[in-house]
């Protein structure tokens, strides 16, 4: 009666490969092919798989493994160099190739298992420090800049609007009243500050298209400027205001 012997299942035939070789303890750099030869012979024949692609990846090395065996055994072939060629290189190539791959696999999956072992407690705090605003300092916060300033550079802003409509073609057509989305357009001016995160105060004034987007522009930079979401600052009289966002 025959004894039964469980085979250990390989990934592949190289890694059937790696295991002979180490089990044998054997140099990957000088390989006695005929050992291995057998060896992995023995193994083939004690395999019983129904998949016949697998069993297929394993015949091809046994052809490999038997071909390297009989070029061993023939004269050595010499490379345009003069170099002696070894017909076990190509298979040491796969091999090592392979092993690196089996190490970086078996690492990232040591790294998975080490990362799920990481726990992270949620912050907590007491509703009090939660809810703690710092003061608003609402002199340094407006610096030199007075509603005066304000003004001016908002009247030569909608003198430079008026000075982009054409006198003639202006009286063509409909007069239709402008629907400006306050909502809407405090979301975009936000935006542009996040953005720009230090712009100059005309030039996003010269960007709107209408007097009444560069009117509800100018409210939505005074009541960003009121929940201290941006600063303005100016060097010198006359010179361009610039402001800083703080979102």
């Amino acid at each position: 009666m025959a004894i039964p012997v469980k085979l250990e299942v390989f990934e592949g035939p190289l890694d059937l490969l790696l295991h002979l070789i180490d089990k044998n303890k054997i140099d990957i750099y000088d390989i006695p092919i005929v050992v291995i030869t057998e060896q992995y012979l023995d193994y083939i024949r004690q395999m019983e798989t129904s998949d016949m692609n697998v069993m297929s990846e394993f015949l091809v090395m046994a052809a490999t493994l038997i071909d390297i065996k009989c070029r061993m055994l023939l004269p050595k072939e010499v490379d345009e160099e003069g170099v002696e060629e070894d017909p076990r290189a190509e298979l040491v190539q796969k091999l090592l190739e392979y092993k690196m791959c089996k190490f970086m696999s078996m690492e990232l999956r040591d790294r998975q298992v080490d990362a799920a072992r990481n726990l992270y407690r949620e912050q907590r705090l007491p509703p009090e420090v939660a809810a703690y605003r710092p003061p608003v300092n609402y002199e340094e916060l407006i610096g030199d800049m007075t509603l005066s300033k304000l003004h001016e550079i908002f009247k030569s802003i909608i003198k430079r609007q008026e000075n982009k409509i054409d006198p003639i073609r202006s009286q063509y057509g409909n007069i239709e009243k402008d629907e400006i989305d306050m909502d809407v357009k405090t979301l975009y001016v936000e935006a542009y500050a996040r953005e720009h995160k230090q712009f100059s105060f005309r030039k996003l004034l010269e960007k709107q298209t209408s007097k009444m987007e560069v009117i509800v522009t100018f409210l939505i930079i005074l009541e960003l400027m009121k929940t201290s979401k941006i600063t303005i600052s100016q060097e010198a009289i006359f010179e361009d205001i610039m402001i800083t966002s703080l979102l």
